[in-house]
């Protein structure tokens, strides 16, 4: 499908479909993107989801799009839509069926000399002991009874079994754990598909990676999160796996059940909501909560096995080696907010679905480390290119409600880019970049080939040009374990 809708020029960064272009459309919407993404994104027809969200009950401000902006269920991924609190709407759709997929950055005071060499080894041990690939199951055997002290706790749970560091809380949104989280609304099938999957990276674009720090842009930003050129950090991005996947599942089906008795009138039914103040919405909230929290353990839980397998490769303890925390970030997920709206504060739910928070210097959700710089916004690219670490900007609390990109952005559709690429062809690429690639499957390969992606460069030039964020610095892969 191709959007042949209005699409008008702001500036060099913004691009508006004007309220009225779809039927219903209570604002306008503005995609994020350069001139030369503005072909491949009307190509995708995710403007017309874009316009789709614009008429949701209690939308405040734009419906917005960030630069990586593709097709979706029901919210384009790269969405972003703040609504009021008390006429505004929660849906599934806008934080996505991988509740809290996000990730986290792991420093380190290893330099690339030292990890060459052991790198095989490594890369071995992070395999063995961090479950990937469709359906895998943690290592740790979950009691059914300490599920709900997950779905509860998040990062806090994780920590106090002794999976990290106290200092791990601080470095991760939210301190790990959405406090609205309540498991008496998570059904029985989500506990039961979560139980053993705690602890696993799972498939599809998850992945875990050791990068080189390549290039420093901002010294003051870079020191605060402790990067250096020619260090190692380690990337971690997976969410909740099929616990959040079965939340998502069970709230969308009931929503749209329920959508023809709460009177809404709208033009996809992927966009299935309620109002934020219901109590269907306010059980969902507190379900995706759950969904967030599992998340948040089941990332913390893979940096302890991160820890302890470069422990083993280097006989060296963890905090020696200087393993801390970068930062901890959501792209899926819905948050209660305040922010400026034409002149005055306003509580807000904002949705991103794809997009990740960026919030500017002196913002008081921001650990004591990064308030005086802004808030670290990790932005991996596909597995050939690497991550830009990034931080936020003024712009974003004025044009994105605090958000930025979350990533490249697929090009191309899994199915597409399975009978467009060849196996050997991007094992042989990632050999001759000096990557050791590590796959579970040459399904898993193939969706995730470096073609089927948008350019990460372009996609960072658009939301640091439009004052989002700014780069701070850009790693690039050493090894890379694909699901």
């Amino acid at each position: 499908m191709q959007w042949n809708g209005k699409l008008e020029r702001i500036d060099e960064y913004r691009w508006e479909i004007p309220q009225g272009t779809v039927e219903g459309m209570l604002t306008n919407a503005i995609i994020f993107a350069s001139e030369g993404m503005i072909p491949s994104i009307m190509q995708d027809n995710a403007p017309q989801q874009a316009a789709n969200v614009a008429c949701l009950p209690g939308i405040v401000g734009s419906s917005l799009a960030m630069p990586d902006i593709h097709w979706g269920y029901g919210f384009p991924i790269g969405g972003v839509a703040a609504m009021d609190l008390q006429e505004g709407v929660i849906s599934p759709g806008g934080i996505g069926f991988d509740i809290n997929c996000g990730v986290r950055l792991i420093g380190s005071s290893l330099r690339e000399e030292d990890v060459r060499p052991k790198l095989k080894e490594l890369v071995d041990a992070l395999y063995r002991s961090i479950p990937s690939g469709l359906g895998s199951k943690g290592v740790t055997r979950l009691a059914e009874a300490e599920i709900d002290e997950v779905l509860r706790l998040g990062s806090l749970w994780a920590v106090e079994k002794g999976f990290g560091w106290d200092s791990d809380l601080p470095a991760t949104e939210e301190n790990g754990r959405m406090m609205e989280a309540d498991s008496v609304k998570v059904s029985d099938k989500a506990r039961k598909r979560g139980i053993p999957q705690l602890g696993s990276l799972g498939s599809g674009n998850h992945f875990l990676e050791i990068d080189r720090v390549e290039k420093v842009y901002d010294e003051k930003a870079a020191t605060a999160f402790g990067l250096v050129e020619g260090g190692i950090t380690i990337s971690v991005h997976c969410g909740s796996r099929g616990c959040g996947h079965q939340i998502a599942t069970d709230y969308l089906q009931s929503m749209e059940r329920g959508m023809k008795k709460q009177g809404f009138q709208l033009p996809d039914r992927q966009l299935a909501c309620a109002r934020i103040d219901s109590p269907e919405g306010e059980d969902y909230f507190q379900a995706m909560s759950c969904g967030a929290n599992y998340a948040w353990a089941n990332r913390q839980m893979i940096t302890h096995w991160v820890r302890e397998s470069f422990q083993d490769a280097f006989n060296t303890d963890a905090d020696e080696l200087g393993m801390r925390l970068i930062y901890d970030v959501a792209h899926n997920i819905a948050k209660k907010e305040t922010h400026t709206l034409e002149g005055s504060r306003r509580a807000v739910l904002v949705h991103r679905k794809g997009a990740t928070r960026a919030f500017a210097p002196g913002s008081p959700e921001l650990p004591d480390i990064y308030r005086s710089v802004g808030q670290p916004v990790i932005v991996p690219g596909d597995m050939g290119t690497g991550t830009y670490v990034l931080k936020g900007m003024s712009g974003s609390m004025r044009d994105s409600f605090g958000s930025s990109c979350h990533g490249a952005g697929r090009l191309m559709s899994r199915q597409r880019a399975i009978s467009s690429f060849d196996a050997s062809t991007i094992q042989r690429e990632m050999q001759d970049k000096n990557i050791h690639l590590r796959s579970g499957s040459t399904e898993g390969l193939l969706e995730e080939a470096p073609g089927a992606y948008k350019d990460l460069e372009s996609v960072v030039d658009v939301v640091c040009g439009a004052g989002l964020t700014g780069k701070v610095a850009r790693l690039t892969p050493v090894a890379v374990i694909k699901g």
